[in-house]
């Protein structure tokens, strides 16, 4: 891939403090969090999807929200329940009457945004997390045998809940597999939650985030961060990190795809380049290789007898290659 041109060289070293305001901007209304905020931009920054795993009330919501609102993008939730029909969320055509004439109209859905949440996904039956599947692949929509393009940017952000399984359709590893990241949001430490009981039980003032970035804006970083060079040994420690989670068959059962190795080397591209450094380093590897990794490896018996996490087998992975 070509080299990026002076201008945007010029650019990258000035997209670190860019960065920085955002996750400040976004502190104003959650507390803690960066390492997701950060994943989260990744994967917009990457043309990708994210799936976030976590407990219910740790602002999964307020978190996306806050996010679409600095990047001044159109915002959209979807709340995955067993009757959620694909129609509920692509859009269908409704009948109007024009001109004395009844026409059929197509009225779009809730994945008609920038940035779509789509709460509690594997609550969805397996045919709607299907028509979701085709926007976040294809960034397009078809109803019946009409196709309708997505605007750009166009990023789903899904949720799933880790303890409360009954009533769900899990997602299957080919679907997951879509997704880029695999974000895990846990508890907040003991002074970040004073600070959050702090904040919601006073008066609150109905504050609005500064837009620091618009669509144009970010499609242009989308290609930025594409053009950030990598050195081919650090493109080749990515691709045997992947490789060696299908030759540990004591620890991993199945390994990670080629996907795989696609997404470390691009979520890396774009850590450097919200850094505002102009190259990937091996620590952008190892640092992405977690979110990346977690959801597409399936651990084996013994591993999950001895109560190992996929993050606790990637750590060992990293340190044997």
């Amino acid at each position: 891939m070509a080299a990026p041109s002076a201008e945007a060289v010029k650019n990258i070293d000035k997209l670190k403090a860019t960065f920085t305001n955002i996750t400040a901007e976004i502190g104003k209304k959650i507390v803690g969090q960066d390492e997701v905020v950060e994943q989260i931009i990744i994967a917009i920054l990457t043309d990708s999807n994210a799936l976030l795993e976590s407990y219910p009330g740790l602002g999964k919501t307020s978190t996306i929200k806050a996010v679409a609102e600095t990047m001044n993008l159109k915002f959209s939730r979807i709340q995955g329940t067993p009757d959620l029909m694909p129609s509920d969320i692509t859009g269908t055509y409704v009948i109007e009457e024009k001109d004395g004439k009844k026409v059929f109209k197509f009225q779009r859905g809730p994945l008609f945004a920038n940035i779509v949440l789509v709460d509690e996904i594997n609550r969805a039956t397996p045919k709607t997390q299907a028509a979701l599947l085709e926007a976040m692949q294809e960034k397009q929509v078809t109803v019946g045998n009409q196709t309708f393009e997505l605007e750009r940017p166009f990023f789903v952000l899904a949720t799933q809940n880790p303890i409360d399984q009954e009533g769900t359709y899990p997602l299957p590893e080919a679907q997951t597999d879509r997704f880029l990241l695999k974000i895990i949001l846990n508890y907040p430490t003991i002074e970040q939650e004073c600070e959050i009981v702090d904040r919601y039980t006073k008066p609150q003032e109905n504050e609005q985030l500064q837009q620091l970035l618009s669509a144009e804006s970010i499609i242009l970083l989308q290609k930025l961060t594409r053009q950030v060079p990598i050195a081919n040994d650090i493109k080749r420690r990515a691709v045997e990190i992947v490789a060696k989670t299908r030759h540990v068959p004591e620890l991993i059962e199945y390994g990670a795809s080629p996907r795989a190795s696609l997404g470390i080397v691009l979520a890396a591209k774009a850590k450097a380049l919200m850094d505002g450094r102009k190259f990937v380093s091996a620590k952008d590897i190892d640092d992405m290789a977690l979110p990346v990794l977690r959801h597409r490896i399936v651990l084996s018996f013994k591993t999950e007898r001895a109560g190992k996490s996929p993050d606790d087998i990637i750590r060992e992975v990293l340190k044997s290659v």
